[in-house]
């Protein structure tokens, strides 16, 4: 079936599995216990595949180290890859009382490099989990060797607003926990967005809906919408990034069309966070490492390839 960018196939016709086959179940699982001055004791489940030195991927809100699928195995050709789901997702624990602001989660980030012991690793962020890295990178540079940034969000906008008035009260709760839990596979279907939605399967929706049809999960993705999108976050955020240069190499990955982070925002963040890069991908989407997984892994790797060889730093991105 032809489609247009970004339009959905029929609920009833997706697949059982996904149309292109992925490697994330043959990854190694993992659980990890981290000791957490933010989230306490927490179990965390990591994906693991490859050799080499540590790259940390970050996943971002409402998915898991699942959205990864696509790159693991070819990011695993030149490292070590860990891809962690982060409290209150996928299959970590659900931490429902802690902090979910994103500095809360820049110090998490911290606490499971020392718990894997890849302190001063790569790291790649998605969506919201590049929003945190760089909350990570920016609180302990030396955590940190080079951070690939893709389709976060980390400018103020009037939604952000709007959601935070809505969250506020008992009743805008009351209506996210019923808009989510009637159907908590039909609210990712649509709020998962790919440029070719031929790539949803029944089983990314059970992936990620299953946690939200749990009270526990629900708790911490409301958390997360409420806490780590705050509003006054994202002001002190932009305060922070203008005041001197970015303290690690720092590379922006954003799409041309995206539905979920305009691509404005990266433009922006690359102004403010000065000495970083910024490249735009076609025809993809918020998820690049799914929509288009060898394009990404090919715009990204001589970047983090670079800080192994001191050579290739100043021409990483030339071309």
């Amino acid at each position: 079936m032809a489609l247009r960018p970004f339009e959905r196939l029929p609920y009833e016709a997706l697949p059982a599995l996904p149309r292109i086959p992925h490697g994330y179940h043959r990854a190694e699982a993992r659980r990890v216990q981290v000791s957490s001055r933010i989230f306490g004791d927490v179990g965390v489940h990591v994906r693991v595949v490859g050799s080499g030195p540590p790259l940390l991927l970050v996943h971002g809100l409402m998915t898991s180290s699942y959205s990864f699928r696509y790159v693991l195995e070819p990011l695993g050709r030149f490292f070590r890859v860990f891809a962690p789901d982060l409290p209150g997702a996928g299959r970590s624990d659900k931490p429902t009382r802690a902090d979910f602001s994103p500095r809360s989660f820049g110090t998490f980030l911290a606490e499971l490099q020392q718990a894997l012991g890849i302190r001063g690793c790569a790291v790649m962020g998605n969506s919201l989990g590049g929003y945190v890295a760089m909350h990570l990178a920016l609180e302990d540079p030396a955590a940190v060797s080079r951070l690939v940034v893709n389709h976060a969000p980390g400018t103020p906008e009037p939604r952000y607003v709007a959601l935070r008035a809505m969250l506020s009260t008992g009743a805008g709760r009351a209506l996210l926990r019923y808009l989510v839990q009637r159907d908590p596979r039909r609210w990712v279907y649509r709020n998962v967005h790919y440029h070719d939605e031929r790539l949803k399967s029944r089983e990314e929706l059970d992936e990620y809906g299953a946690p939200l049809a749990t009270d526990a999960g629900l708790a911490c993705f409301t958390k997360s919408l409420h806490e780590t999108l705050a509003p006054a976050g994202f002001h002190a955020f932009v305060d922070e990034l203008g005041r001197a240069p970015f303290p690690v190499p720092l590379l922006f990955v954003y799409a041309r069309k995206d539905p979920v982070v305009s691509p404005r925002v990266g433009e922006a963040l690359h102004r403010l966070a000065r000495g970083s890069e910024l490249r735009y991908l076609e025809g993809t989407s918020h998820f690049s490492h799914v929509d288009s997984p060898d394009r990404m892994v090919e715009t990204i790797l001589p970047f983090l390839r670079a800080a192994e060889d001191p050579e290739r730093a100043g021409a990483s991105l030339g071309g």
